[in-house]
């Protein structure tokens, strides 16, 4: 299984759309909340972007609305339709 990790904020609901998906697909995930100091600026360092949700899935990152990751995250875990 590859290593996921998701960037997440406080209220956002497609974080919690993506957490949600993950947890239903049976997916461990480390979650980062991005309203801890250093955090933004991890992501912003790692991937180019702070703003969530961001699913990083073994190094790649992806980011944007849930509906906007859904396909990828369901290529991710061999799930596509």
């Amino acid at each position: 299984m590859p290593e996921v990790i998701v960037y997440t904020s406080p209220g956002c609901p497609d974080c919690a759309a993506v957490k949600r998906y993950l947890d239903a697909q049976g997916v461990a995930f480390e979650e980062r909340d991005l309203s801890r100091p250093g955090l933004a600026d991890e992501a912003k360092s790692r991937y180019g972007v702070r703003v969530a949700p961001i699913t990083v899935i073994d190094g790649e990152a992806s980011y944007g609305t849930f509906a906007a990751q859904k396909a990828r995250l369901e290529v991710a875990f061999g799930r596509a339709s």
